[in-house]
C-alpha cells in the first residue's frame, strides 16, 4: 500500500453500500470508447483495447471502475462501436474485463443505457454526424416522441406503449447479464439526454398519455426501468442511477426541483446513489463550465433527498476533490477525462493527501 504521513484523507476513506465496500473515493465515470464491433456475430463485443484501457486505470488505484455506456439493444447504441449487453456472447469479452479490475482491487461496475433519439452517429473521430437509417451503418431511431435532437438528427420514431414495455424488458435482461459478467455496481443511464432523460425531459417528450405531461408521467418510464432492474439485479449489491439535474434551459426543461423530486423516488425504489451530471438534451445550450460546475447540483440533492450522490465535471486536482468530500458536498468523485490523461490519478492523488491505494507489485519499486 502507498500512504503519507499527513492525517487521514477523505478522499481516500472506504465507502460501504449494501454488501460492497469500495476502497476509495476515486471512482472512473462511464466514457464511451465506440470500439467494439459494429456488425456480426461479435457486434457490440470488448474488445482487447476495452480491457488494456479499463485495466490501466485500475493499477493506477481507481477505487471504482464504471464500464462506458453499454446498450440494451442494438438501436439503443450511441454508434455502431457502442458495447452491447443485449446478448450472452457480449457476457463473455465483458468477463475478462472484471477479472482484470478485481484483480487489481477495482470494483467493477456497469452502465447499461439506451441512446434514444441521438442513436445512430457516427464514431468521434469520424466526425459524429447521424448516420441515416438504411445507411451502410445508420438505424432508425427510437424515441418518446417524434422530436429530432437537432435538425441534423433523424427525426425518431414514437415509442408505442408495448414497445416502451419491450424497453424496460431490455434492461432488466441486461441487468441479468450484467451479474452474470460479474459486476458489483450497476448504473443506470438517464443523464445526457438519452432515451430516459427524453423521457424526463418536456423539451423532448411532447407524448399526451401516461408517460407525458405532468412530473409523474414523464418520471414514470424511468421508475419502470428502475423497478425492473432491482428485481434481478441482486439485492446484496448497489444500485446507481445517472441523471442529468438541469437542460440547462430557462424554461421548457428539466430542471433542478424535478431531480430532487426524482432522486427521492428513486431512493425509494431501491436506487442507492445518484450520479449528478448536467445537460445533452437540448441542442445549443449555453453551459457554465468551470471547475466544480456541477457539484452544486450534487449537493443539494444530497441535502434534500438524502440519497447518496456521486459529483462529476471538471474534476482535476486532488486538493479539489478532498475538499469536496470533506466538505460534505457528495459522497464520491467521478472523475473523466482527468483519468484519460492520468490513469494513476489515484496514486498521485494519494501521495499528496496521505491516502492508500493499492499498487501492483510490478510498480512498487516505482512508488
Amino acid at each position: 500500500m502507498e500512504s503519507a504521513v499527513s492525517a487521514a484523507s477523505a478522499l481516500f476513506e472506504p465507502y460501504a453500500v449494501r454488501s460492497l465496500t469500495i476502497p476509495n473515493r476515486v471512482w472512473m465515470a462511464p466514457m464511451c470508447q465506440y470500439s467494439a464491433e459494429a456488425f456480426g456475430p461479435n457486434a457490440g463485443v470488448a474488445t482487447d483495447w476495452h480491457l488494456a484501457h479499463y485495466g490501466a486505470r485500475a493499477t493506477g488505484g481507481t477505487g471504482l471502475i464504471l464500464i462506458e455506456a453499454t446498450a440494451v439493444s442494438p438501436e439503443g447504441r450511441i454508434s455502431p462501436g457502442d458495447l452491447g449487453i443485449w446478448n450472452d456472447t457480449q457476457v463473455e469479452g465483458l468477463r475478462r474485463i472484471v477479472a482484470a479490475l478485481e484483480s487489481q482491487g477495482t470494483v467493477p461496475g456497469i452502465q447499461i443505457a439506451h441512446a434514444g433519439r441521438k442513436a445512430s452517429t457516427d464514431r468521434p473521430w469520424r466526425g459524429g454526424a447521424p448516420l441515416a437509417p438504411g445507411s451502410e451503418e445508420g438505424w432508425q431511431p427510437l424515441g418518446p416522441s417524434p422530436v429530432a435532437f437537432d435538425p441534423e438528427h433523424t427525426v425518431p420514431s414514437e415509442l408505442t406503449v408495448d414497445q416502451i414495455r419491450d424497453v424496460v424488458g431490455q434492461f432488466a435482461d441486461a441487468a441479468r447479464r450484467a451479474a452474470d459478467a460479474g459486476f458489483k455496481v450497476l448504473e443506470i443511464h438517464g443523464a445526457h439526454g438519452y432515451l430516459i432523460g427524453e423521457f424526463l425531459s418536456p423539451h423532448s417528450n411532447t407524448r399526451t398519455d401516461a408517460y407525458g405531461g405532468s412530473f409523474e408521467n414523464r418520471v414514470r418510464f424511468a421508475l419502470e426501468v428502475t423497478d425492473a432492474v432491482r428485481a434481478v439485479w441482486p439485492e446484496e449489491l448497489p444500485l446507481f442511477f445517472r441523471v442529468s439535474a438541469t437542460d440547462w434551459l430557462d424554461e421548457g426543461g428539466w430542471t433542478a426541483d424535478e431531480t430532487v423530486r426524482l432522486a427521492a423516488l428513486l431512493k425509494e425504489h431501491g436506487v442507492d446513489l445518484l450520479d449528478v451530471s448536467t445537460g445533452g438534451n437540448a441542442a445549443g445550450v449555453r453551459i457554465p463550465v468551470a471547475p466544480n460546475y456541477q457539484v452544486p447540483f450534487a449537493t443539494r440533492v444530497r441535502d434534500e433527498s438524502g440519497l447518496p450522490v456521486a459529483a462529476v465535471g471538471l474534476i482535476t486536482e486532488p486538493a479539489q476533490a478532498e475538499k469536496i468530500l470533506a466538505n460534505g458536498e457528495a459522497d464520491a468523485v467521478l472523475l473523466g477525462r482527468e483519468l484519460l490523461r492520468n490513469p494513476s490519478w489515484a496514486r498521485h492523488a494519494a501521495r499528496q493527501l496521505g491516502g492508500e491505494v493499492h499498487v501492483p507489485k510490478q510498480y512498487l519499486r516505482s512508488v
